[in-house]
């Protein structure tokens, strides 16, 4: 997966709280494997009529927002079912990054093994941000992850915490796959010694 370091861009205010996966990628979208091309149906209920014309209200439709990188979001993002897509689906649209006060567990999890950064903030300071957002292109963000900062407009540099591991998975571009073939030496002996030793199995 590609390496998350440092990000700056545009971010987008998204206030609504308890967005769950179904709202982020709607069920029928999830007939493909494949990690790409999900972004034209991310949010789609909110982006689209029905006659699949664009929402101008909506706020990934407004000029300004996109080529957001950032999604400045409500509490309990990412809640409801454990679909992969989800990510993907933010991902492929270009998001890297969500800022909220909290995120449902398994979104979590799936999102750090695709490279995307969550950062959940206390709320106060999710509402600093979410004014800073809504001033559009003319107020960006800046995210790094090494030394886990925020940087606002004004310059001012908000801390985040966030799991070691997850930080080491992000930084080094580290999917569970990628994990596992860091032990490809140690697999390979451990299976030609069980061959070796049960040539029967």
């Amino acid at each position: 997966m590609e390496k998350f370091n440092t990000l700056q861009g545009i971010a987008a205010p998204f206030p609504m709280v308890n967005v769950d996966t179904d709202r982020i990628i709607p069920a029928r979208f999830l007939k493909t494997i494949k990690k790409t091309g999900l972004g034209k149906n991310l949010f789609n209920e909110l982006r689209y009529n029905e006659d699949g014309s664009e929402k101008p209200e909506f706020i990934l439709n407004k000029p300004a927002y996109r080529e957001a990188r950032i999604l400045v979001a409500g509490d309990n993002f990412g809640c409801g079912s454990s679909r992969e897509h989800a990510p993907w689906a933010l991902i492929d649209f270009g998001i890297r990054c969500v800022i909220a006060p909290s995120f449902a567990d398994i979104f979590n999890n799936n999102a750090s093994k695709n490279g995307m950064l969550l950062i959940a903030l206390p709320q106060e300071t999710v509402d600093r941000l979410m004014e800073d957002a809504e001033k559009g292109g003319n107020a960006r963000l800046s995210v790094d992850l090494e030394k886990q900062q925020i940087v606002r407009p004004d310059g001012e540099v908000i801390d985040f915490d966030i799991d070691p591991f997850k930080k080491h998975c992000l930084l080094n571009g580290l999917d569970d796959i990628a994990l596992t073939l860091q032990k490809d030496d140690r697999i390979g002996a451990f299976e030609e010694a069980r061959k070796a030793a049960q040539p029967w199995a």
